[in-house]
């Protein structure tokens, strides 16, 4: 596969295909494919069995769910995991997002609205202002807020009772979350990047949704190119079925699926354009490595941060890239991917 621009490589992170974060055009299909029970939900097994336990035991005892924190990279399925467990509560649940709750009167409007046991869904909790966060910790462990009315020495503070409710926080940044706030969460689980093949599970029950024919290879075909991502895989899946009924009957096979594939310039181990540019830079500029995250995205004129949060942690958890002391470093699976010989390094450690 050729490593040509096109218009999922580099440019703005928003608009990339592989991508986790949810895009506009994500959002109704998101909605549309969610599961809403325990027994839909594809993959995650040892955490969500767990959490099954967890609302048997609250429902048992007639309690609200110990507040819950869910932590792991995007598009895997945070969202839904909070809306099962407010359907499987059989409680309401009100969702509000980290840096849109501004100051403490709208925290207190959501927080008085809550009735016994339902939940209170905070995504990206992680950037809560300070004012908010230190609001929400009476909330959540005391089951009050407070309100101070008047200035100066005529000032009072009015204690407003809460009814018991759970809050249920996610967040991609766990190291952002304060001591004191993590503190809160009594059940804290990370959702992990999927395997193939339950990422094959899930583009099968979400082709069956949308009625789309599509064969058992063709779905682990595109499974292996999703990134673990279950968004990802939904997402290529769509575009999938846009080829297949433009160059095909409508279905989707195995050659249908990886011609698509091949047209978005993902390759088989579910890199782009720009993860195959940033290898091949490192690799043809800099003898493969060490070279400074600085230099790194002088050369390819992108953010340090975009490189850091976006690029990177995927080709780190493939094993693609190294992250050492003196610098970023290719490695030799790297060089085996994209079909370059290997060099012959030096002696001496890297790390």
């Amino acid at each position: 596969m050729t490593e040509g621009a096109g218009s999922n490589g580099a440019g703005s992170e928003g608009a990339r295909l592989l991508d986790g974060d949810a895009r506009m055009d994500d959002k109704e299909f998101d909605r549309a494919l969610r599961p809403s029970r325990f027994d839909e939900f594809v993959g995650q097994r040892k955490m969500m069995d767990n959490l099954h336990i967890y609302v048997q035991a609250a429902k048992k005892r007639k309690e609200p769910l110990d507040h819950v924190l869910l932590c792991g990279p995007p598009g895997l399925g945070k969202t839904t995991v909070a809306h099962i467990l407010g359907n499987e509560l059989g409680t309401n649940v009100a969702t509000a997002h980290g840096p849109a709750i501004e100051h403490k009167g709208q925290l207190a409007a959501l927080l008085t609205r809550m009735e016994h046991g339902d939940v209170l869904f905070i995504d990206e909790i992680h950037r809560l202002s300070p004012v908010v966060e230190e609001n929400l910790y009476t909330a959540v462990e005391d089951f009050r807020i407070d309100i101070v009315q008047g200035d100066g020495p005529y000032a009072a503070t009015i204690q407003l009772p809460l009814t018991p409710f759970t809050l249920i926080g996610a967040t991609t940044r766990t190291g952002l979350l304060t001591n004191p706030m993590l503190s809160r969460f009594g059940i804290v689980e990370r959702l992990d990047y999927y395997p193939p093949e339950d990422l094959a599970e899930v583009v099968t029950r979400s082709a069956r949704l949308l009625s789309i024919e599509l064969a058992s290879d063709a779905a682990l075909e595109l499974a292996r190119r999703a990134r673990g991502t279950p968004r990802i895989a939904n997402r290529l899946l769509r575009r999938a079925r846009d080829f297949a009924t433009v160059l095909g009957d409508g279905g989707i096979d195995h050659a249908v699926a990886t011609e698509a594939l091949n047209r978005l310039d993902v390759d088989s181990a579910g890199l782009d354009a720009m993860d195959r540019r940033l290898l091949r830079t490192i690799m043809e500029h800099y003898k493969g490595g060490p070279v400074g995250i600085d230099t790194l995205a002088a050369a390819l004129s992108e953010p340090r941060d975009t490189l850091e949060d976006v690029y990177e942690p995927f080709l780190l958890q493939q094993g693609l890239l190294a992250r050492t002391a003196r610098g970023r470093v290719v490695t030799d699976r790297a060089y085996e991917h994209l079909g370059v010989p290997v060099p012959v390094r030096k002696q001496e450690s890297l790390f």
